[in-house]
């Protein structure tokens, strides 16, 4: 396969917000740009998150908590230019940096290279209770949804829409009881119980959503608004994890030229410039397209995607704010993207045979297959990640069998029993 030419005197920086060490788009970034000789370094949480032990990363900056104001962020971003010494490019890959990339750009295009758009736009397409007003005035279709000011507004939606219905943490970056971004809820009862369950505090961060039937669909992209340049990819999420509202476990590159179309419509409309990921659904009850998602920023599953030039979003923008044309050639079909974890967990928790690698749900033969984590290249960020998760399993684990004692604990006390 060609491969573009990339400026290797511009190197790239990742910068993440979320303290999720597992992350394995951080890890494609660093091996799609590194193959290609670009120097990668990147904020992370410590020095054995996966991303620090790839080979491709050239230097790693240990950041154990996010900047608490924008006097402190500046000031840490100043260190690691005046490090690198030469204009970089920064690349977010979550919503909260990306949305302070945007709100401090004119202070740090001093050291970094940006995509050129209003300060405000990406918090307006992460932030879903502005996202959803800004599509109806666009004339974008998307579900029903409301933000919730109390049980009784709960009350009144569960009457007038159909279950399940979906609800979302309104700032990606905020979790829903520091547990879930966004979660399948299947009548008004659990749905009431989930809102009053919410801390007070919370509840003003919840978006409640119809749930819309039919296939996932997936557009990434990159765009320069001023020089009237798209570069769009189309894919079908085959499996998700949790299911119906999660991340991609599998999914695969497919042509939808109507989907191309509405997702190019929708970043005219709004200027916008750079990397972005759009989740849609077509709804099989009108055969419509709905929006479900916008993140302002390169997707966690961009390595689903490349044109026949070797070209996929990351190195686009690379050429791009180098000045270097980026050839358009049709995206490869059948690129088939598989993250191995999330894959693992559907298994254990969905009957084998509904798996699409073994349902026969993906509709065409797959022309390549490409892991999220796992490289022959590149091996340690798969094993590193290995151990990380169990840790993290053994330690959740360890930690309910301490809550279930001490609650059987209570309540024998309670009943004045020995335990």
């Amino acid at each position: 396969m060609a491969m573009p030419n990339l400026d290797t005197t511009y190197p790239v920086l990742i910068l993440k917000a979320s303290r999720d060490t597992i992350h394995h788009g951080a890890v494609g970034i660093a091996r799609t740009l590194g193959r290609l000789g670009v120097p990668v370094y990147a904020v992370v949480e410590d020095r054995y998150t996966p991303l620090a032990t790839s080979r491709y990363l050239t230097k790693a900056f240990v950041w154990d908590r996010w900047p608490r104001d924008r006097q402190t962020l500046l000031s840490a971003m100043a260190t690691i230019g005046e490090i690198i010494n030469r204009p970089a490019i920064l690349i977010p890959i979550d919503d909260l940096s990306a949305i302070s990339v945007a709100e401090n750009a004119s202070s740090l295009s001093q050291w970094f290279l940006l995509p050129r758009l209003s300060r405000e736009l990406p918090r307006q397409l992460a932030d879903k209770s502005m996202f959803y007003s800004l599509c109806a005035g666009i004339g974008v279709p998307c579900p029903v949804s409301i933000a919730p000011r109390s049980a009784d507004d709960v009350r009144e939606f569960a009457k007038h829409t159909t279950f399940p219905v979906v609800a979302k943490a309104a700032e990606q970056w905020l979790l829903l009881n520091d547990r879930h971004n966004a979660i399948v809820i299947p009548n008004s009862e659990a749905l009431l119980n989930f809102y009053e369950s919410t801390e007070p505090e919370q509840r003003s961060r919840i978006i409640l959503q119809e749930y819309i039937p039919g296939r996932h669909w997936i557009y990434h992209g990159y765009c320069d608004h001023e020089k009237g340049l798209y570069l769009g990819f189309t894919g079908k999420k085959l499996l998700s994890y949790p299911p119906s509202a999660g991340s991609t476990a599998v999914g695969i590159s497919v042509e939808n030229e109507t989907l191309r179309c509405l997702s190019e419509k929708l970043l005219a409309a709004v200027s916008y410039s750079g990397i972005i990921d759009i989740d849609w659904r077509q709804d099989e009850r009108d055969g419509k397209y709905k929006i479900l998602d916008c993140n302002p920023r390169v997707g966690m599953n961009f390595r689903m995607f490349e044109n026949s030039a070797g070209i996929d979003v990351v190195r686009a923008q690379h050429l791009n704010l180098t000045r270097r044309s980026i050839d358009c050639p049709p995206m490869i079909e059948g690129r088939l993207f598989i993250v191995e974890p999330y894959y693992l967990l559907a298994f254990l928790r969905v009957r084998r045979a509904s798996l699409p690698m073994t349902s026969g749900d993906i509709s065409q033969q797959p022309r390549s297959k490409e892991f999220a984590w796992w490289n022959r290249d590149d091996p340690l960020p798969f094993f590193v990640m290995s151990v990380r998760i169990l840790f993290r399993t053994v330690k959740r684990a360890t930690k309910r069998a301490v809550r279930w004692m001490w609650d059987r604990r209570t309540q024998a006390a309670k009943q004045g029993r020995c335990f």
